[in-house]
């Protein structure tokens, strides 16, 4: 689907209708997400793209450079041999050629300091561009480094969400809160009933049932000694 709209709509464009839905559907690039990650990595691979066609121009630009002042040096050496041409000229006593030899010299003489003057601009050109292209370079290798931090700090950043989940799916506090809150209820429940156990029972009928407990505790003390008297008469 993104690389339709890319396709369509063209890149730059196609970034702001993606970024534009994120928005949308809640997954901006502020969330700090994959989302963000996905951004950065666009815009990345933009600033490579960029840098290669800088790159590009500046090798444009050094060759442009290079042949002006390849064109300089031609024409001083051009002059040079002018010059020796209207000297040996001369010597054999030629002087029509003497003298067209000469002015060819001071023709060439004319358009060595323009030429010169270009092959400076172009080597401060060039000079420049070469600083731009490295600090571009600098900056973009600095940006890759980023890009793979981003990458790590948001592989960690789920893995605290996913840890964060768990706990909050196992919910291990809050039943650990209920078992606690259960077992103070039985307890409550426990110390309640053995009250009402207590405050229910007849003080008086207790006594009753306490004298007539130790009335047949007795009785059955002397029956027993008498049983046992019996026997030691018999034998």
């Amino acid at each position: 689907m993104k690389k339709a709209i890319y396709w369509l709509m063209g890149e730059k464009a196609g970034r702001t209708i993606i970024g534009t839905w994120n928005w949308l559907w809640g997954i901006p690039v502020e969330s700090g997400g994959k989302v963000a990650v996905e951004t950065a990595e666009e815009a990345l691979r933009d600033m490579q793209t960029s840098v290669q066609k800088l790159s590009e121009a500046v090798a444009t630009q050094v060759a442009a450079y290079q042949r002006a002042k390849q064109k300089y040096q031609d024409k001083a050496k051009e002059m040079q041999g002018f010059e020796r041409q209207a000297m040996t000229a001369q010597k054999q006593g030629n002087e029509e050629a003497a003298r067209l030899a000469m002015s060819k010299v001071i023709q060439i003489e004319q358009l060595l300091p323009q030429l010169e003057v270009q092959v400076q601009q172009a080597e401060s050109y060039v000079n420049a561009s070469k600083e731009k292209l490295r600090r571009e370079r600098t900056k973009l290798e600095a940006y890759k480094t980023d890009m793979q931090n981003m990458k790590d700090m948001t592989e960690i950043n789920e893995a605290l969400a996913a840890m964060a989940k768990v706990n909050s799916d196992l919910n291990i506090d809050s039943a650990r809160s209920q078992f606690e809150a259960a077992k103070s209820a039985v307890e409550r429940r426990n110390l309640k009933q053995q009250a009402i156990a207590e405050f229910s029972e007849n003080p008086d009928e207790k006594l009753q049932a306490d004298l007539e407990k130790m009335t047949l505790d007795d009785a059955v003390a002397q029956r027993l000694q008498r049983l046992e008297a019996s026997k030691d008469i018999t034998n």
